[in-house]
């Protein structure tokens, strides 16, 4: 017993709010099902969610393909494109940023248990 940490009140402090964002994002899908659930409750396509990011980034460089890839794993979007889906969608930026993290160490996880 003598080798546990002692819990003071800034270690309570740390504990409880990792165990709230935990609690927070408990239900963020990675991103691969969270872009196309939301586009899907927007109405969209996925060329028009491209054309939307396009048209509030004033940046056409996203494409239908784009999306597409975001969707299938096959790319997760960076910091710049996650904000403007955090906007286009509707979906609180702490989320996707969390989603895209999700998808990141399941794809970590994937490769441990596959290893080429």
């Amino acid at each position: 017993m003598d080798d546990a940490p002692a819990i003071t009140p800034k270690r309570s402090r740390t504990v409880l709010k990792a165990v709230r964002e935990a609690h927070e994002h408990q239900d963020v899908p990675p991103i691969t099902a969270l872009i196309p659930q939301a586009r899907r409750e927007q109405g969209l396509t996925q060329r028009e969610l491209a054309d939307l990011l396009c048209e509030i980034s004033q940046n056409d460089s996203v494409t239908r393909e784009e999306v597409s890839r975001w969707e299938r794993g096959k790319r997760i979007p960076g910091p710049y494109w996650r904000a403007w889906i955090s906007a286009a969608l509707d979906v609180p930026h702490t989320e996707v940023d969390r989603a895209a993290v999700i998808e990141r160490e399941s794809r970590r996880t994937r490769g441990e248990e596959h290893p080429h």
